[in-house]
């Protein structure tokens, strides 16, 4: 920066002001220059089809991704049971003992009661449509009357689009559930086969990365090693944390839509379990569902069904996330949205979902790559020694 003297012709306050705005526009320019880098990349792989052919790399090897994801989870639980003495074979069949009883006990429990919400739910349909319909009927015609005029037509229409959706819902809910059943078996055998796979990946977890780190030059494996522990850090948190808040939202979304007389609660409550992984965006897409069955209902229904899925946002806000995730990405806000908008662009719902996990990867990577080189500090010193001159 300059510093002050005697000479009155030079504004030194002003000057320094450019330099400091200059810094934050170079910060701004880099952070750009990155999203523009990733963008024309995703845009290279997905104009040579690239995204298919991994597509199809990622269902021959799924088994295989399968069981490393879980020994990926479960290996910080055993290493803590090996440091208490105990055999390391040992502390994976109980790891796997109460993965696989939750698992058991979870379809126990909820697939008959999920089961029999979705048939009471396909059989309250008629119900339902019924009552929108009077609720619907009941608005033009006090409009209709107090405005004196005729909506007839309006009200025709809005009812054949009622049916129609009716209909559609229907029909489409028990072809969902069989083409997922059917999905379910066909893919059974993959998911059991990543869970065999799993269990032996778990037992040689720490050899694997001993292979791993074997391959790369003498050079680089110090810094290979801290960089896979600050990503599996980083990583762990995230998706341990994302569970927990899940099953959190899941439990209190459940207690809240039975108690304002929701169909099917159950289900609604998983719908926005599963869409809360999605940072922002997804407590709305989950709510969307729930609410518009509430207000077919009735609009007393619907008006509760907001204040419950309200209530329940506002305990993951000021509760579950704090509490839980803490501040485990570490990101801005702008930054996840943006990676929520570029992915979902290139990848869809699955691309929302990964999002936040492949930028704060990312983040990890830049971070320690700058500790190394100080790619920032130089571009600062350059900034003062230009100023200084």
């Amino acid at each position: 920066m300059f510093k002050k003297n005697k000479n009155k012709d030079i504004d030194i306050d002003g000057v320094n002001d450019i330099i400091s705005t200059s810094r934050k526009i170079l910060h701004v320019g880099f952070a750009l220059s990155v999203i523009a880098l990733i963008l024309l990349i995703l845009s290279i792989i997905k104009t040579i089809s690239l995204f298919k052919i991994i597509k199809e790399l990622l269902v021959v090897i799924s088994p295989v991704f399968i069981g490393l994801i879980i020994a990926w989870l479960f290996d910080p639980v055993v290493k803590f049971l090996t440091n208490k003495k105990m055999p390391r074979i040992l502390a994976c069949i109980l790891i796997y003992l109460i993965f696989l009883g939750t698992l058991t006990l979870l379809f126990v429990i909820l697939l008959p009661s999920f089961t029999d919400q979705i048939k009471d739910f396909i059989g309250a349909i008629p119900g339902i449509l019924g009552d929108a319909k009077k609720f619907i009927s009941d608005i033009v015609n006090n409009f209709s009357s107090s405005h004196d005029l005729d909506l007839a037509g309006i009200k025709a229409q809005m009812f054949s689009n009622l049916e129609t959706f009716g209909n559609n819902l229907t029909t489409n809910i028990p072809n969902l559930l069989i083409n997922f059943a059917r999905g379910l078996v066909s893919g059974g055998m993959f998911v059991l086969l990543g869970i065999m796979i799993g269990f032996y990946m778990l037992y040689d977890f720490d050899k694997l990365n001993e292979h791993f780190i074997k391959i790369l030059p003498k050079s680089w494996k110090q810094n290979a090693t801290e960089l896979m522990s600050r990503v599996n850090h980083s990583l762990r948190g995230y998706v341990s944390g994302v569970l927990l808040v899940m099953l959190l939202v899941f439990i209190s979304q459940s207690i809240c839509l039975s108690i304002v007389g929701l169909e099917a609660p159950l289900v609604f409550a998983l719908f926005c379990a599963l869409t809360d992984v999605i940072p922002y965006f997804g407590p709305y897409i989950g709510a969307i569902p729930a609410v518009l069955v509430g207000f077919t209902m009735s609009p007393l229904t619907g008006v509760f069904c907001i204040i419950a899925i309200v209530i329940v946002q506002l305990l993951e806000n000021n509760f579950y996330q704090p509490l839980i995730m803490g501040h485990t990405m570490k990101l801005h806000p702008v930054t996840i949205m943006i990676g929520l908008l570029i992915f979902e662009h290139f990848f869809g719902i699955i691309g929302m979902i990964v999002a936040t996990p492949v930028i704060a990867t990312f983040k990890v990577i830049f971070t320690f790559i700058d500790e190394k080189i100080e790619l920032v500090k130089k571009i600062k010193n350059e900034l003062d020694v230009e100023g200084e001159k």
